[in-house]
């Protein structure tokens, strides 16, 4: 309320001046323009500070974290080769990226699970039953922050928080059929992979001044 007070100050004092030809008028503008920022100043370091001091839990410390060392200058471009040499085109510098931080990787065809292999006894489904319920579900639904970033579905976990009556027991159900039969649904094995900047770096030139996250 005092913020506000001082800016309708100002601006009637400015309003004023317009209108008033006595010089001493703007002096007392610039006085309380001077004042008003000052007290703009001051209440937003004391804002700042009393949102630092709330912080009290590590996810929020690592999202301020983040906010704080996040460089919009710092983008992916060429990158230097081990051997010296730069990289030419978006490819060149992805399949560098890909060569260090995932070496001795490389591209397979899917290939289908044997019908063996998605047999599963009774024994395995009544294992599959008691190690897999709905509150275990629900609970490993709701430990994920609503906004983290969704894999290659563009799922965000607030989806399946909000709507968790109706796709909880389908979880329940595949789940438990992934656990019996040892086996995983090929689309929950694609990964999408973003390249972020390691903070406090000299140089982001090299592929290793970078890190990988995987979103599953």
């Amino acid at each position: 309320m005092e913020l506000e007070s001082l800016r309708r100050e100002v601006r009637w004092l400015f309003n004023k001046c317009r209108s008033d030809k006595n010089p001493h008028s703007w002096k007392l503008y610039r006085g309380a323009w001077r004042n008003y920022r000052k007290e703009v100043r001051k209440a937003s370091k004391n804002a700042c500070r009393t949102f630092c001091n709330s912080i009290n839990d590590l996810p929020r410390s690592v999202r301020l974290h983040w906010a704080l060392s996040r460089d919009p200058k710092i983008k992916l471009g060429s990158l230097v080769a081990p051997s010296g040499g730069r990289t030419r085109s978006e490819g060149e510098t992805l399949e560098l990226l890909l060569t260090s931080h995932f070496p001795n990787s490389g591209v397979t065809l899917e290939v289908a699970a044997p019908a063996t292999a998605l047999l599963a006894r009774r024994t395995d489904w009544r294992l599959a039953a008691r190690v897999i319920t709905y509150r275990r579900v629900e609970w490993s639904i709701d430990s994920f922050g609503p906004y983290k970033s969704p894999g290659v579905n563009g799922i965000f976990p607030a989806m399946l928080q909000m709507g968790r009556e109706v796709v909880i027991p389908y979880l329940v159900r595949i789940f438990r059929a992934c656990l019996a039969t040892g086996y995983v649904p090929a689309i929950w094995r694609q990964v999408k992979v973003v390249f972020i900047p390691n903070p406090g770096m000299n140089s982001y030139s090299g592929p290793r001044n970078y890190r990988p996250i995987s979103l599953t």
